[in-house]
């Protein structure tokens, strides 16, 4: 693995998301002397926050999985998540509801889920499910450290052993064909395959590389932090606080010092931080704007699809309301059509419906509810949507839906506290105003996703959604962690140090 070449004991990261702060935490927990410079008042990125009237909304992603990528984070610097998190888990992790007023829900447990299975679609089913399960466990613990957990410094680093026992599981297959060979019921395969949507492919084309995912949420489990998801990036920050790392907020980066082919200082609007090293976590095309480079690349990149989110404030709930509640539409082969093909609005709406005060209700005021709604949307670089003209009726139209098949009389008393577009999201600087950054498709998949590495800087490194592994709370930490490992080798181990610039992207 190709590591930053001299010195490094000073390091800036750029931007105090996910990617950064478990950068930040690894580095200091390798010794490094590290300075997070975030443009908001609070670190989270993509975990954004938003307080309105007693309501604590969370702007960002709702679904936290796979706790021990968080406890890695946390152990980096001797700290437990359990000393500064409470992740409850999250059961059931979702209930899904489908058209014909049928509803399964999804457990973690094999042998709770079977039985739901079971009652839902039959013992054969049932018995798919446990062998689909089986394959997912085998899959991941294929590709985890050698595809989803590695830096790659080119796609010969796929040629090895592991390549060849995912291609014989089917990884380079398609995601739904691999899922039917287990569960035959088309509502169920949903269930295992509806995450495709936010890796910004469907799963009729996905590689099934990214069932993980699935696995991810339907094996491993889903939790919420008490608090709201702002609890984990505000406790990640605190634990590296107490480690050493200084946080300057409220600081917008405009431009690095170059001396060579090194950077040398980050300079923001009043101040200049000098710098061995630097990681830096800003949207790409940021990115590459303060570097003055241009990745080279034969094909542009390819955003994934965007969302709608509406945050609600309502009575509270009636109690068999879950924590996730996914409402699918009847024309959901249509949806990946019309978001990602057509660039359109969906023509029969599938939502994901989340109401955090199921497992927090002090996240709104007393016998409130909050909900989170989530409409996928095309981005701005597939559709051509005037947003200013059509967000206000969709989020009404969206509401209808909710109240339709979810939550009857939910506009009694409903308030609509704030709504989110493709346009907000490009005014927050996401490219194609996406907060799902780039598609998960083969070209930008593990090796042929954008570098960590940049060609022409001996000492940047990059960490985000848009380069390895990918979009999610999870593989954004995980991100953080190999942008650490290309500064200092791999934490443990003996890595031969080799100039960035060969090779490099």
């Amino acid at each position: 693995m190709r590591t930053v070449r001299g010195r490094t004991d000073r390091v800036v990261v750029v931007g105090a998301g996910f990617a950064g702060l478990a950068a930040a935490l690894h580095l200091a927990g390798r010794g490094r002397e590290v300075t997070v410079v975030e443009r908001e008042p609070w670190p989270g990125g993509r975990a954004g926050r938003r307080d309105i009237d007693g309501y604590r909304i969370d702007t960002g992603p709702t679904v936290i999985t796979m706790p021990d990528i968080i406890d890695e984070a946390f152990a980096a610097v001797g700290e437990t998540s359990t000393a500064r998190l409470d992740l409850l888990p999250v059961d059931p992790a979702y209930r899904a509801m489908f058209a014909d007023g049928s509803a399964i829900d999804v457990h973690t447990d094999a042998d709770r889920m079977a039985e739901a299975v079971r009652a839902f679609a039959g013992p054969r089913q049932a018995e798919g499910y446990r062998r689909l399960r089986d394959w997912l466990d085998r899959l991941y613990r294929t590709e985890f450290d050698g595809f989803i957990a590695a830096n790659f410094d080119s796609p010969l680093s796929l040629l090895n052993g592991r390549l060849a026992r995912l291609t014989a599981l089917g990884g380079f297959r398609r995601w739904d064909t691999m899922v039917k060979r287990h569960v035959s019921d088309p509502q169920l395969r949903r269930v295992f395959t509806f995450q495709s949507l936010y890796a910004g492919v469907a799963p009729q084309h996905a590689l099934a590389v990214y069932a993980v995912i699935a696995y991810m949420d339907t094996v491993a489990g889903v939790f919420f932090p008490r608090g709201g998801v702002r609890a984990l990036p505000d406790a990640l920050a605190a634990a590296a606080a107490d480690a050493g790392v200084r946080f300057c907020y409220g600081s917008t980066v405009t431009r690095l010092e170059h001396t060579g082919e090194r950077i040398t200082a980050v300079h923001t609007q009043d101040r200049r931080f000098a710098c061995d090293a630097v990681v830096l976590t800003t949207e790409l095309p940021q990115t590459y704007r303060l570097l003055g480079r241009q990745p080279r690349r034969i094909l542009p990149p390819r955003a994934a699809p965007s969302a709608v989110v509406l945050h609600v404030g309502c009575p509270a709930a009636r109690a068999q309301s879950a924590h996730h509640t996914i409402l699918f539409g009847s024309a959901w082969e249509q949806t990946f059509d019309d978001i990602i093909r057509n660039g359109r609005l969906m023509t029969d709406p599938s939502l994901l419906v989340t109401r955090p005060t199921a497992s927090d209700p002090s996240l709104a005021p007393a016998g409130r509810d909050l909900l989170y709604v989530l409409a996928p949307a095309p981005n701005l670089s597939r559709g051509d949507i005037d947003w200013s003209r059509t967000g206000g009726a969709y989020a009404d139209s969206l509401l209808e839906v909710v109240q339709e098949r979810l939550l009857p009389g939910l506009r009694d008393g409903a308030r609509l506290l704030h709504v989110d577009t493709p346009a907000d999201w490009a005014r927050q600087g996401m490219a194609a105003g996406t907060p799902f950054a780039l598609a998960h498709t083969f070209a930008q998949t593990g090796p042929f996703r954008p570098a960590n590495t940049v060609r022409g800087i001996d000492n940047a490194v990059l960490a985000g959604s848009s380069t390895l592994p990918g979009v999610g709370v999870p593989t954004t930490l995980i991100s953080g962690r190999l942008a650490a490992d290309r500064i200092t080798g791999m934490s443990g181990r003996t890595t031969s140090t080799v100039d960035l610039k060969a090779g490099s992207r």
